[in-house]
């Protein structure tokens, strides 16, 4: 068995949808390109962009990282970072860690931020309450609106997260399962609002499957936070995302087949959903909000904070 592109005997991958068989080498060059076409075709980048990177320490962010940073490299974007500590006992400090020294490494502004500081309560903490709507709900919204501040006072004109493919197409599934069809429009690869408040949102590892992002890191020789978050298989994401690994198992291309069917109604359902909010100012905080609070406050009123 030979790598697919430069007949090396070395192979240590094959790629579900080309069916590539790669090398160390190659395999690298094959993903690295690829999230550059993603973000050359979506125009994620402009230049003299400051991209905020969201760096949890996990092989998705440090992998967004490694990337984004070689157009930091070619003078084409500046490049900073912001680490958010839910409060995991056992859990976060080894990803604050590690997220530390790739700052260093490359030497790049880093910021770390807590929900107990912003917000006086643990994930953990909140977790712990009878009556709590579950981990990714209250995380999902803390953590945005804490990596939302942060690029606004490190002056970023973008925020990149490292979405990969399984979380998009869990996103989308999720979305329909539940009927949110107004979130559904909000999905893609470039994320932006009319509130000038809201930096930006880009996604360069849209189109990369989770374990071939795992590969990438083991064969840079990365240094990453592999654990995976203690509350992830007790929210309705891991089932979601445990019905679509099985399904994936017979059908290895299911992951882009679902993507590229979402992208194809996107348009149409946004036609459908498209509506005017009204751009006010949450009471609590003072961020931009729809409604008389925004959605971390009004989180942090039904919990009693």
């Amino acid at each position: 068995m030979k790598c697919s592109k430069c007949g090396s005997p070395k192979v240590i991958y094959k790629q579900e949808q080309s069916g590539q068989i790669l090398c160390k080498e190659c395999f690298i060059e094959s993903i690295e390109s690829k999230v550059i076409k993603t973000v050359r075709k979506e125009k994620l980048l402009d230049r003299g962009d400051k991209v905020l990177v969201a760096l949890s320490g996990g092989k998705d962010s440090v992998t967004t990282l490694e990337i984004l940073n070689s157009f930091r490299e070619m003078n084409v974007i500046d490049i900073c970072a912001v680490t958010v500590d839910e409060g995991i006992a056992n859990y976060r400090q080894d990803g604050v860690d590690i997220a530390k020294r790739h700052a260093e490494r490359l030497g790049i502004e880093h910021k770390v931020v807590s929900l107990k500081e912003d917000y006086g309560i643990t994930l953990d903490e909140i977790m712990q309450r009878p009556k709590h709507r579950g981990s990714c709900t209250y995380c999902g919204v803390f953590r945005r609106t804490i990596i939302n501040k942060a690029a606004r006072e490190m002056g970023a004109t973008k925020i990149a997260t490292g979405h990969n493919l399984d979380d998009e197409v869990q996103a989308i599934m999720m979305n329909y399962l539940e009927g949110n069809t107004n979130n559904l429009t909000k999905l893609g690869a470039k994320t932006e609002s009319d509130a000038e408040e809201f930096t930006v949102k880009i996604k360069p590892l849209r189109e990369i499957p989770e374990r071939e992002i795992g590969i990438y890191v083991v064969a840079k020789e990365l240094e990453v936070h592999f654990d995976s978050c203690p509350y992830a298989m007790q929210s309705f994401r891991g089932e979601v995302s445990e019905l679509i690994n099985q399904l994936n198992e017979k059908h290895p291309t299911i992951k882009y087949s679902t993507l590229r069917g979402y992208e194809k109604i996107k348009a149409a359902i946004k036609d459908e959903m498209q509506n005017d909010y009204a751009h006010g100012r949450c009471s609590r905080c003072g961020e931009p909000s729809s409604n008389e609070l925004c959605k971390a406050c009004s989180f942090l009123e039904e919990l009693g904070v």
